[in-house]
């Protein structure tokens, strides 16, 4: 017999109303009880002293440096303090091929997806808390039996035994322990939150950083087979004069030594042009192996004119690193809570209401059953360890805003080295193309005087070195004008509204 052959009349006498009534107060007493909790609440840390109105010692100035004859690179930027980064920030650079590989990294970067997925279970973790906290466990027991007994004296009859009962508990949260728990997991899911919009932001900073540093190398690579094609021109040249008796061979030697020294530097360029595909490659999702990534040209990139500088009191809200360790400070803060909240009493609340029912033949007998019962439990001797796991609670707090004091000043220093590399690199960029420039000029008329006999061949040669490392340097430095753009980007925290996640 199945338990749902139980009669109407067993099912009505096996209505929960007193039981629902106990439910709702326990729920009733849940809501009130929450807000007494003990150990401190939790408030956001206040700046830090100085964080006024600029980030350096020294204000910059507004307007970085200009240099004409370094094209797209060599635009001065205007730094606009009190404003508010783009969504996309990265489409200011202006390149396509620049827009297409940050697009792939977000859609397929394996990191990515994982802090997303720890994100989600940071969620459910705390939504599984909850449940338990907020509300009390209800739990329905349904039981059938089968047994052979003597009934009166009588002779053995079997009998069929059905129950059903709804057994609740709850715990009252009268020092709010359960609750501060909770609050530690809500503290949990703001701190992988955080974390989550690190990994976007410094996924999309990384895959950029690494486009450019592989544009310069490839500008750097072409560069140098450039120096090396002049070279190699010249050492013919140093080779017909040497076969005529003109030249002594040292001269000849001298040449063949600077055209090997030049080839050697090849190979390292295309090993470090080729480590930076392949970790492009990685960000956006792909294997080394796979073909179709695009190409960065340098000289196809646009320097931002304005870029935005937000002041330092609203830092400490963007960077995600910084709210990431505001949240662990408040998952500590939650901790010792509950440690202290294990020094106080814990109330228990118990209760059940069903029937049972034997049946043998037509013979049958229906019973109701409830009960209801409280339990407390207070600690009063336990070695001191509930004292000492508290004051540990309590030194892990003052960890956590140590910790947190450190990251907010390594964030500031970002920003200030970033702004300050932001300035130098105008100035670098100036200075190292003017000496391009007047490298260039040299060794041209270098080749001229040479080829009429009018010098020797050593200063030849020199200006031939000089002309190598500053035009190789000027790539350099204006690759560093992009690359500092991005960290400056970076360092005030991007933008977040920019994710997936932010959308939600």
């Amino acid at each position: 017999m199945h338990v749902n052959q139980i009669p109407a009349s067993g099912m009505q006498q096996l209505r929960l109303r007193p039981l629902i009534r106990a439910v709702l107060l326990l729920g009733s007493a849940s809501v009130l009880l929450s807000g007494c909790m003990v150990g401190p609440d939790f408030k956001s840390p206040s700046l830090p002293a100085g964080a006024t109105d600029h980030y350096t010692a020294k204000p910059l100035s507004g307007m970085t440096a200009e240099t004409v004859d370094a094209g797209a690179a060599g635009k001065a930027q205007h730094l606009s303090y009190g404003q508010v980064i783009p969504d996309a920030w990265w489409t200011q650079f202006h390149s396509d091929a620049l827009n297409q590989l940050v697009q792939s990294a977000l859609a397929h970067s394996p990191n990515l997806e994982a802090a997303q997925a720890a994100l989600r279970q940071a969620q459910e973790n705390y939504n599984a808390q909850a449940g338990t906290v907020k509300y009390p466990t209800v739990a329905a027991q349904l039981g059938a039996t089968r047994e052979r007994a003597e009934l009166f004296g009588t002779t053995p009859t079997t009998l069929n035994l059905f129950n059903a009962a709804v057994n609740v508990s709850y715990t009252l949260d009268l020092f709010g322990g359960a609750h501060r728990g909770l609050e530690s997991l809500a503290a949990q899911v703001d701190y992988q939150r955080y974390q989550t919009e690190a990994a976007y932001q410094t996924l999309v900073a990384n895959v950029i950083t690494t486009a450019i540093t592989e544009a310069s190398l490839r500008a750097q690579l072409q560069a140098t087979r450039e120096v090396l094609d002049t070279e190699q021109k010249q050492l013919d040249l140093v080779q017909k004069q040497f076969d005529l008796g003109a030249i002594p061979r040292s001269t000849l030697l001298n040449q063949q030594t600077q055209v090997a020294q030049t080839q050697a530097l090849v190979s390292p360029l295309e090993k470090s042009l080729d480590f930076a595909r392949h970790q492009l490659a990685i960000y956006v999702g792909k294997l080394p192996s796979e073909e179709g990534l695009p190409e960065l040209d340098l000289a196809s990139l646009q320097l931002p004119a304005d870029l935005p500088v937000s002041l330092p009191s609203e830092l400490v809200r963007k960077r995600p690193d910084i709210r990431a360790n505001e949240a662990l400070l408040h998952q500590a803060n939650a901790a010792l809570g509950v440690a202290v909240a294990n020094q106080y009493p814990q109330i228990n609340l118990t209760g059940s209401y069903g029937v049972d029912r034997a049946q043998t033949g037509s013979f049958s007998a229906n019973s109701t059953l409830w009960n209801f019962g409280a339990g407390i439990t207070q600690p009063i001797f336990n070695g001191g360890s509930l004292s000492a796991k508290r004051r540990a609670a309590a030194a892990a707090r003052d960890q956590a805003e140590a910790q947190y004091r450190q990251t907010v000043l390594g964030a500031f220093q970002n920003v200030a080295d970033s702004l300050r590399a932001i300035d130098a690199d105008a100035n670098t960029l100036q200075a190292q193309a003017h000496a391009a420039s007047l490298a260039k000029a040299s060794l041209d008329l270098g080749l001229a005087q040479y080829k009429l006999g009018a010098i020797a061949y050593l200063p030849l040669l020199d200006a031939q070195r000089l002309y190598q490392q500053t035009h190789i340097s000027l790539v350099q430095a204006q690759a560093a004008r992009y690359t500092d753009t991005v960290a400056l980007y970076q360092s005030l925290g991007g933008s977040w509204l920019s994710s997936p996640q932010a959308k939600e």
